[in-house]
């Protein structure tokens, strides 16, 4: 199963989360950045977007902030039979030079724990990434509905 598309080209989000904007920090480029709230547990949300690194230098996403939330966990997910095994990554989420990479449901995401309040559908929350190399981003996620991920509703 691929759990992460790696490719060039242009940056997409989820295609159920409503439109928003790209932001740019020095060679990295953040697109279309979304949240869900969990219908089954409103005191956590997922967060994605798609992540390029347009450089000849390798980065990292070394963590996440947000007033939204007590904490935010950088995660992979790996299929283990029928079930996913969730972890966060500890050293953060590393992408080659000249790479793209999709944060998505089933994949690599941002897990916002402890949140403020449930998340309302588009609404907009204030997230800040910290790269290795490239320093601090401010960005704003649009949250789009819950919906279907395997046989759960997030």
């Amino acid at each position: 199963m691929n759990l992460f598309r790696r490719a060039r080209g242009v940056l997409a989000g989820s295609p159920d989360a409503p439109a928003s904007r790209s932001y740019t920090l020095g060679e990295i480029e953040i697109g279309s950045p979304w949240a869900r709230a969990s219908s089954v547990d409103a005191s956590f949300a997922g967060g994605y977007f798609t992540f390029a690194n347009k450089g000849a230098t390798p980065d990292r996403l070394v963590t996440a902030t947000s007033p939204a939330a007590e904490r935010i966990e950088i995660h992979a997910i790996k299929v283990v039979g029928p079930d996913l095994k969730m972890r966060e990554r500890e050293g953060g989420l590393a992408i080659s030079a000249d790479t793209t990479l999709t944060l998505k449901p089933r994949g690599y995401h941002l897990l916002l724990t402890g949140l403020k309040k449930p998340l309302q559908e588009g609404e907009r929350i204030a997230v800040t990434l910290t790269f290795e190399a490239a320093g601090t981003l401010d960005i704003e996620c649009v949250v789009a509905a819950p919906g279907p991920v395997g046989q759960l509703t997030l």
